[in-house]
């Protein structure tokens, strides 16, 4: 075990408490395949304790004054920022992620909690033009106590998101972390449960997932689900929601779509994309994946990018001058070179990397493929890690359409110096999130969420907070 990772525990309706579950599971650093530490899990008297919590937590919650609830997110935020070096070291630990760009999501998560604390004050409803004597009015009120499940690719950002829209429309928690980064998400907690959160407003759970899931969304206390993830788990969580009459707001899996115009400026469009791409390995649902560049550039990006690429130096997460680290646990190393192997054998070439790095730990190189056919599986499947797929194009209408070919649809980036070629793109490509010579799609104050397998409803912006709430008609003849 670890000396400087801390215990785990769950937090119950306002307790910190060890899980009463048969089952556990140890925490493995991804840099060394060391065990960081044991998590037991939630039992069903621990989710039934979460579960009144809730309940009464929403109840009080929702009475406390928009100000005074901005006042305690507000709170969270600055402590989550002094605590920035402290939060970031667990995720560097749990998810191998580079200690500074860890420190950089803490940051982010900060900017996040701030704007919807602000923006939750302005949950503003109307007074609808009516006869004389009828007043007619749209109230927004907080759906109720919601079911959060969030993923070990974010494990600080994602629960924010979901933490500072639900509290700041008045709802209250039952947050089920990821079981391979709980540390982190728990040291998220505490600085809300510090900013004087009342008891059972904010409730964090770990254990086997699909137990707790059905569990909790089958509730009746449980009104909301949303969930960050895979498109397989996103659309059984949907399913038994709805079965139960619940709304959800599913923020899942994307393939995004990038394509490198013949206008474009093409050695900034690769020095920008060769360093978002490989940012968290590659491991988040917006990274820019399929490449199309445009064959009178493609020669001037490739160089670039695969220079840029060259420079990444890749080790733990501690490592002076690492910029990259290891993919998260041995399920994902195993799916990029399988997926790797499979683009070769379709004819793909490798302009950079390809193999994992060494025999301990789960380091990948960061890696080119170029020359990829439609058949390889790379090229409809996320790969979820640090691979840019490079392909050359001469029309824009058929590349759209293969852009738009899978059920996929949450990012796309776009690179032209043309305002037409930009408005053209940004109508048609099925994305939830357009960004257009820059990568930079989810931050506070805009919505961000996919369309068709990559899900329906929206995090971030007023739109995001709004999912909380309902709203509710009141006409009142006086």
């Amino acid at each position: 075990m670890n000396d400087k990772y801390p215990d785990l525990n769950l937090y119950v309706d306002g307790r910190w408490v060890r899980g009463n579950g048969e089952s556990r599971r140890a925490v493995v650093n991804p840099a060394d395949d060391s065990i960081l530490g044991e998590l037991q899990y939630a039992s069903r008297n621990d989710l039934d304790r979460a579960i009144e919590g809730a309940e009464r937590g929403f109840s009080e919650w929702r009475t406390v004054a928009p100000a005074k609830r901005a006042d305690i997110l507000l709170t969270a935020a600055r402590i989550l920022r002094q605590r920035k070096d402290e939060i970031a070291r667990l995720a560097a630990l749990e998810e191998g992620q580079p200690f500074e760009e860890a420190k950089s999501y803490v940051l982010r998560a900060a900017e996040i909690i701030e704007w919807d604390a602000n923006e939750a004050r302005r949950l503003y409803g109307r007074v609808v033009p009516s006869e004389s004597g009828l007043r007619m009015m749209v109230l927004r009120e907080p759906i109720g106590p919601v079911a959060a499940f969030t993923p070990w690719n974010a494990p600080v950002f994602t629960p924010c998101r979901k933490i500072g829209s639900a509290l700041g429309a008045g709802c209250s928690l039952i947050m089920k972390g990821a079981e391979e980064t709980p540390a982190s998400t728990a040291a998220v907690v505490q600085c809300f449960v510090e900013a004087g959160l009342p008891d059972g407003a904010l409730n964090l759970v770990y254990g086997d997932p699909g137990e707790i899931s059905s569990y909790l969304i089958a509730s009746p206390t449980i009104r909301l689900v949303t969930f960050t993830g895979s498109v397989s788990v996103g659309k059984r969580l949907a399913e038994q929601a709805a079965r139960h009459m619940k709304p959800s707001v599913m923020e899942l899996g994307g393939h995004a779509p990038v394509i490198v115009c013949e206008d474009a400026d093409a050695v900034a469009a690769a020095q920008k994309l060769a360093y978002v791409k490989y940012r968290n390995a590659g491991q988040a649902c917006l990274s820019p994946t399929r490449f199309w560049v445009h064959d009178r550039v493609h020669d001037a990006f490739l160089d670039r990018f695969v220079a840029e690429v060259s420079k990444i130096k890749v080790g733990p997460a501690f490592e002076a001058g690492v910029s990259m680290g290891p993919v998260a646990n041995s399920r994902r190393l195993a799916a990029i070179e399988g997926l790797v192997i499979d683009a070769v054998a379709h004819g793909a070439r490798v302009a950079y990397g390809g193999n994992r790095i060494g025999n301990g730990g789960c380091f990948f190189e960061p890696t080119v493929l170029v020359d990829v056919p439609d058949q390889a599986r790379i090229m409809s499947e996320e790969p979820f890690g640090p691979v840019a797929i490079i392909n050359r194009f001469n029309e824009l209408e058929p590349t759209v359409s293969r852009a738009n070919g899978l059920p996929y649809g949450l990012a796309g980036y776009v690179f032209t110096r043309s305002a037409a070629t930009a408005e053209l793109l940004a109508r048609q490509l099925e994305c939830g999130t357009i960004g257009i010579n820059h990568l930079t799609v989810s931050t506070s104050g805009i919505p961000f969420g996919g369309i068709k397998d990559s899900g329906f409803g929206r995090e971030g912006g007023i739109e995001g907070i709004e999912s909380y709430t309902i709203a509710k008609t009141v006409s009142h003849l006086m």
